[in-house]
């Protein structure tokens, strides 16, 4: 139970950290979170636990924030926007990879006393790490494509629909083809269509709890980037934007 309310709390926590940092600071903050957020999820997904009696791995929620964060970006500021946050997090991924594998590679002195949790913590697979990765970056890339067609067919409308539909088909997407990559070969094909099976209800729920979210921003909309410091580079990036 106790892992349940943690799991609902996070949910609730991650979500709201979205709006708040769009809030805060626009589209910028919603890079920003992006860049954060598949750092967490990569170390997060490290640890193994029960919830409702499922077997999972962390990282679930704080991955599907990314898709929020771009759903959020697609609808407020356009799709380009949702591109450059899928890109910026693909460079951070790229970047927390090569450091951890510096920081590893630095020989310990003797008053050191976290170099072996660092070692447990920040050890990678190159399979793993490559399929996750592979496909954290296309299932968003999808998301913002497929999110932007759907609200083109609809002439804007029903905001929910290609939320939800957009998600649960690249969520999915991602947990089958990142188990297949990642364990085919490994673990049984039947074990990892399992693993497969669970992540993606898991993540169909997530996705389904996010779409009150999507509608709150959206409701702030005039209220985004309250922080940011308004200037000449700002108009100049709006004309571009116009232009393009």
């Amino acid at each position: 139970m106790m892992n349940l309310f943690l799991g609902i709390l996070e949910l609730v926590v991650c979500f709201s950290g979205v709006l708040v940092m769009d809030k805060l600071f626009g589209k910028y903050g919603l890079y920003t979170w992006m860049a954060l957020a598949v750092i967490f999820a990569n170390i997060q997904v490290a640890k193994q636990v029960d919830i409702a009696g499922i077997s999972t791995a962390l990282g679930n929620v704080m991955f599907a924030s990314t898709y929020l964060a771009t759903d959020i970006l697609n609808e407020k500021y356009g799709d380009k926007s949702s591109k450059n946050a899928v890109k910026i997090a693909a460079g951070a991924l790229i970047a927390y990879i090569v450091f951890a594998q510096f920081s590893l590679a630095f020989i310990p002195n003797s008053f050191d006393a976290v170099d072996g949790s660092m070692k447990t913590l920040f050890a990678m697979s190159v399979r793993i790490t490559t399929a996750s990765g592979l496909m954290f970056i296309l299932a968003n890339w999808c998301d913002v494509i497929i999110y932007q067609k759907l609200k083109l067919k609809t002439g804007g409308k029903y905001m929910w629909f290609r939320n939800n539909l957009s998600t649960i088909i690249c969520n999915c997407l991602e947990n089958f083809a990142f188990a297949i990559l990642a364990f085919a070969g490994t673990y049984p094909v039947v074990y990892c269509l399992t693993v497969s099976v669970a992540g993606s209800l898991i993540e169909m729920l997530i996705a389904l709890c996010d779409t009150p979210f999507l509608y709150l921003a959206k409701a702030l909309n005039k209220k985004s980037g309250i922080l940011l410091e308004k200037g000449s580079d700002d108009k100049a990036e709006e004309n571009a934007e116009v232009i393009a």
